[in-house]
């Protein structure tokens, strides 16, 4: 852990209703280091899913800024903020996201087809490794509607790695799975994080889950302690 990779400054959201406004994040300040698995722990409701789509720049803060690499990445325009969420980050959700008209090899190359057309047949060989290494060789041609819930979900963590990204943001990836399937899904998520140095931020509220980061920050109503 050299460098910070992503720094948190002063980072704030807030939503505005009809009668009054709705703090959600209150002057949030902290970094995260190449090589961490950060988990971001809090009840249900209390800001974990909206901190991570900001510091992933999926959504505008309401003040405050978010440095990638040095770079603040809502100095940014959309296309370039796009761009730099399709060749750095990556993304592991809940829910699963997977386009159901496609299946599992073709859910995890399109990533890699999207950043350069002329690319594709190497975004399918990356997706073909990723998927073997997760064995599911034997579910290449299969659509979501045919995988299991924990088959999905490591398509989905292979989607989000085809692009080799630095930073992979998991908001609540093993919430929509049984605890067998959870585990598997966690032990996947720290082997990547240790074997290929993969930075890792986490939203959860489960103990067991937390108990296996490098650093644990709790969020409870709008603030972050340690």
């Amino acid at each position: 852990m050299n460098k910070d990779l992503l720094k948190v400054s002063a980072i704030s959201k807030s939503y505005r209703g009809q009668s009054q406004s709705l703090e959600v994040l209150k002057d949030l300040n902290f970094k995260v280091e190449a090589g961490e698995l950060l988990v971001i722990q809090g009840p249900s409701g209390a800001g974990k899913s909206t901190l991570l789509h900001i510091l992933g720049g999926l959504d505008n803060p309401t003040a405050g800024k978010v440095y990638f690499e040095g770079q603040d990445i809502y100095g940014l325009d959309e296309s370039r903020r796009a761009d730099l969420r399709n060749r750095q980050i990556g993304f592991v959700f809940q829910f699963f996201y997977l386009l159901p008209e496609l299946n599992a090899l073709e859910n995890v190359a399109l990533p890699g087809i999207l950043k350069s057309w002329w690319e594709r047949k190497s975004a399918r060989q990356n997706a073909l490794k990723l998927l073997e290494a997760m064995g599911l060789a034997g579910r290449l041609k299969h659509k979501p509607s045919a995988l299991s819930g924990g088959e999905q979900q490591r398509v989905a963590i292979a989607r989000a790695l085809v692009n080799r990204p630095k930073l992979l943001f998991c908001d609540e990836p093993t919430g929509n799975l049984d605890s067998d399937n959870g585990q598997k899904i966690m032990q996947l998520l720290v082997e990547l994080n240790q074997n290929q140095k993969i930075t890792i931020v986490m939203a959860t509220h489960d103990r067991d889950i937390a108990a296996l980061a490098s650093r644990i920050l709790h969020l409870k109503d709008g603030r972050l302690g340690h």
